[in-house]
């Protein structure tokens, strides 16, 4: 995978078009390929921060959005920050994007919130990807948008390369 330019910002800090083409690929795959009809936008854009991948610029445009998540703040959503609405692009994946996304994400959480542990809910079949960052399952498996979920706690400190 070609180097991504990243952007790490909160929702009033990214520019509209950088908005615009994250919400479009967070709806693509989560409400198009994976079929759960939902708010993606759920008000909690706005308590968090965000981390955009994009490609090489392609022209004068800004290049493809190719990965995104979010980072909500401790106490929205749990005790610990959150990472989630995490996605690649579909001509991205096998690429092992998803594992620098969430490298990323992680360093970000350790730079924002030092010697805090960071929580997920993760799609129950990526629990291994998941555990290969440091993330251990915490309570039992329940389904969130019709699609089976586990809590997943990543303790503080670095997580295994």
């Amino acid at each position: 995978m070609a180097d991504l330019q990243w952007r790490w910002a909160r929702l009033g800090e990214l520019q509209a078009e950088d908005l615009y083409d994250a919400l479009m690929l967070r709806s693509w795959v989560f409400v198009v390929e994976q079929h759960c009809v939902y708010l993606d936008a759920d008000g909690v854009d706005r308590q968090a921060w965000h981390l955009l991948g994009r490609g090489a610029p392609q022209g004068a445009g800004p290049g493809p959005m190719r990965a995104v998540l979010r980072v909500v703040d401790p106490g929205v959503k749990y005790d610990e920050p959150s990472i989630g609405r995490v996605v690649t692009a579909p001509e991205a994946r096998g690429t092992g994007l998803g594992l620098v996304l969430m490298r990323e994400g992680l360093a970000r959480c350790r730079s924002v919130w030092p010697g805090r542990a960071v929580r997920i809910s993760a799609q129950a079949h990526l629990q291994r990807f998941y555990g290969t960052l440091g993330f251990q399952p915490v309570g039992e498996a329940y389904l969130e948008d019709g699609i089976p979920h586990v809590e997943m706690l990543c303790p503080a400190g670095d997580p295994p390369r």
